[in-house]
């Protein structure tokens, strides 16, 4: 039978994974061991039609669920309760059911002597990457509660920068729906009519302006071709939504979304903001530098700012203070470096970016205040551009034609 697993190699100490056969979990990663990959993961691959695979009807892990499952868990070990029994109290008491799925399998997989962190990688889909090294960090450490609760903070940090950034998106995104339905409204059912009544006027030779040709053309095109308009429509979003997936497509993306004004901004300073907090956190929990700037490039969300983090790894291991390559970053502000430089001459690297977070958490919160009121009335603008467009394409015809009568 077939296993998908996750291993590091013994040679180069990079992670892979894949899959393998083995007629046991045992014996395929006995297999992996004499290949020279320290095995992290291994588990049976499901094939066929299963119910369970089904993710039709299965509620979905809010952050919420997760940062309360976080900090009590945090609590629960740091009062003296053993981890297997702290995830069965927590399980108990979960209403997700999804979550609480995860934390039964999770309970099982630990109590048979899988490593808390290795246990978590098995439920990816609700457990971030961050999230698994942070807790393979503190197991480590011994001190797994403490990292709890800072995962816990880092989490409720960005769910309000979601919450806040969900919330200056929603005006906007309704008017620039409205604006389409309108648009979709007057091309499908208004400007035909108008265009008969325009013929009718001025008969077949009479000569209209450029733009109520195009735009009669296009309406046209929609009223007659919708089915394929829809098709393609449908066909662009599956393959983008593909090729946004692979890691080409993903680094596009981002260097596009960096390119956009306003965005740009917001998306530096979150980026910042939990570049400071997780880094800070990992070295509290005496992670080295080097594996908390690997860890931290995979947290930030944008592949642009993972590439200048692993690049700036690489001058740390040439033997560079991390401040250095930092104040060649086109992201990251001077005063970021600045405030890193500090740390590193203090020793007190973790309490210096705890602040550069707090600061830019702050910016952050005051952007997106901002970003509604600046999207507003562009949107507004836009609107009434569209409509005037048809307007004038219409009139102008129509105005011309009665004077000729």
């Amino acid at each position: 039978m077939q296993f998908t697993y996750s291993a590091i190699s013994k040679k180069d100490s990079k992670r892979i994974s894949g899959t393998i056969d083995a007629a046991t979990e045992q014996a395929a990663r006995d297999s992996l061991q004499r290949k020279g990959f320290q095995p992290l993961v291994v588990k049976a691959k499901k094939s066929g039609f299963d119910l369970n695979n089904l993710s039709l009807g299965k509620k979905k892990v809010k952050l919420k669920d997760l940062v309360v499952f976080t900090r009590q868990l945090a609590t629960m070990i740091n009062a003296g309760v053993p981890l297997v029994k702290s995830l069965s109290t927590l399980s108990a008491q979960t209403e997700n059911p999804s979550l609480k799925n995860a934390i039964n399998d999770i309970t099982k997989e630990v109590e048979g002597g899988l490593n808390f962190a290795d246990s978590l990688e098995r439920h990816s889909d609700i457990f971030t990457p961050i999230y698994i090294n942070m807790v393979r960090a503190g197991e480590a450490g011994g001190i797994l509660d403490e990292i709890l609760k800072k995962l816990a903070t880092q989490q409720e940090k960005d769910s309000k920068i979601r919450g806040k950034f969900k919330s200056a998106m929603t005006y906007p995104i309704i008017l620039l729906s409205i604006t389409m339905s309108v648009f979709m409204g007057l091309m499908l059912f208004v400007v035909p009519r108008i265009g008969t009544i325009i013929k009718d006027l001025g008969g077949p030779d009479a000569e209209l302006p450029q733009l109520t040709r195009v735009l009669l053309s296009i309406s046209a095109f929609l009223t007659s071709k919708w089915y394929i308009v829809i098709g393609l429509g449908i066909v662009i979003a599956y393959f983008l939504r593909k090729y946004v997936k692979t890691p080409k497509g993903r680094r596009n993306k981002d260097i596009l979304l960096l390119k956009i004004p306003i965005i740009n901004t917001i998306i530096k300073k979150v980026a910042i903001a939990r570049f400071a907090r997780i880094f800070a956190s990992l070295m509290s929990a005496g992670v080295s530098v080097i594996e908390t700037l690997e860890v931290t490039s995979k947290a930030i969300g944008n592949a642009v700012i993972e590439e200048e983090l692993k690049n700036a790894a690489k001058e740390v291991t040439n033997g560079k203070q991390l401040s250095e390559p930092l104040t060649e970053s086109k992201v990251f502000p001077p005063i970021v470096a600045q405030m890193m430089a500090i740390g590193e001459e203090t020793g007190q690297t973790d309490e210096i970016l705890l602040k550069v977070a707090d600061f830019y958490e702050e910016e952050v919160d005051a952007t997106v205040d901002s970003l509604s009121s600046i999207l507003e009335p562009i949107m507004i603008v836009v609107m009434g551009g569209m409509v005037g467009l048809i307007s004038a394409s219409v009139i102008g015809p129509i105005s011309n034609l009665s004077t000729q009568i």
